[in-house]
């Protein structure tokens, strides 16, 4: 199976997800995945049809043709199947998290062994199955465990800090990518206008706030006022009050700071809180103040470690338009790691 069959067969996949979302699929699985959407939360209540549409949307629009071109033409991609396995543990947080490494192992012409988390354990085989329909040479390529792994050659994993020390010495003799915990900031100037605080809405609450990609913590410049913010922001009040787990944490965090005495600043569904870290909990926000841009840009350099992605309105470098940290490019790569690079030399 040469490389432009294998990149034609995700180009399909991706036709294929858009008639899914227009509930119009031609696959068997296609038509399990346009089931499974309305009940999907059922197993997993972080899960809603309306952020599991956003994901397939996003994946769809990043499998176009132009889009899979402009990403691959850097690579020199194998003409053939190769003979080494990879195995990837993927991470449950937000619906397909692994799909990107899914792509990435099979478009590399490895095999892809999958261990899935118990929180997202049907999504993923399904678009797997739409592609075997597509493509029927995929079928001997992917596999599912819910145990070990077994034979594989390489490895990448995803999961927590003190996962990826397990990880990192379970792993020690195999080739590998750990990703750890990363967060994402927004850096706002304090000029920015409404419809740009309404599109940060997406980088803040877009899967709830439990993506690498969605923003825990904003710069504002000494003296900001958040009462344009907290107008912004609410229109996503409706959709955020009526998913239980979601507001369980938001309510727990904000007693424990109202019990501590803890300054804050709250709209009924998002503590907003002074705090120097950066990983804020569900529900809650923190904010840090800077006189001159400058002292940001020291600070992202010296966690760059611990961050994603930035966004603002700012001319920092690398940094995202606000609203569109959840649209990443296919190049875009989590922790900044070429997966693709590191796949083509295994």
């Amino acid at each position: 199976m040469t490389a432009g069959e294998r990149i034609e067969g995700f180009r399909n996949l991706g036709s294929e997800l858009r008639m899914i979302l227009d509930k119009k699929p031609a696959t068997v699985s296609g038509n399990k995945l346009v089931d499974l959407l309305s009940v999907v939360h059922v197993g997993n209540a972080w899960f809603t049809e309306e952020n599991v549409r956003f994901r397939l949307e996003g994946i769809s629009e990043s499998l176009e043709a132009p889009v899979l071109q402009e990403w691959l033409s850097r690579y020199t991609l194998p003409g053939q199947f190769s003979e080494k396995t990879i195995g990837v543990i993927v991470a449950g947080n937000i619906p397909l998290a692994g799909f990107d490494d899914f792509i990435h192992v099979l478009i590399c012409g490895h095999a892809y062994c999958g261990k899935l988390s118990s929180d997202d354990n049907k999504l993923l085989p399904l678009i797997a199955g739409i592609l075997e329909e597509i493509e029927p040479r995929f079928q001997s390529r992917i596999t599912f465990t819910s145990g070990r792994l077994g034979k594989i050659d390489s490895v990448i994993a995803t999961g927590s800090n003190n996962s990826s020390r397990y990880f990192e010495y379970y792993f020690a003799k195999y080739p590998y990518v750990i990703r750890k915990n990363r967060n994402s900031v927004a850096v706002f100037s304090g000029n920015e206008t409404k419809e740009q605080l309404a599109a940060f809405g997406e980088d803040l609450f877009r899967y709830f706030g439990l993506g690498c990609r969605n923003v825990t913590k904003v710069f504002v410049p000494a003296g900001y006022k958040f009462d344009g913010l907290f107008e912004a922001l609410f229109p996503w009040g409706d959709t955020l009050m009526l998913n239980r787990k979601y507001m369980n944490n938001y309510e727990y965090n904000r007693t424990i700071y109202m019990l501590n005495s803890e300054p804050l600043l709250d709209n009924n569904f998002l503590v907003i809180k002074q705090d120097a870290g950066i990983a804020s909990p569900p529900g809650v926000l923190y904010f840090e103040t800077y006189e001159k841009i400058d002292e940001v840009t020291l600070r992202l350099a010296a966690d760059r470690e611990r961050i994603q992605c930035v966004v603002s309105q700012e001319t920092i470098a690398g940094a995202y338009p606000l609203g569109t940290a959840q649209k990443p490019n296919p190049w875009d790569y989590a922790d900044g790691i070429d997966t693709i690079e590191f796949l083509l030399k295994q």
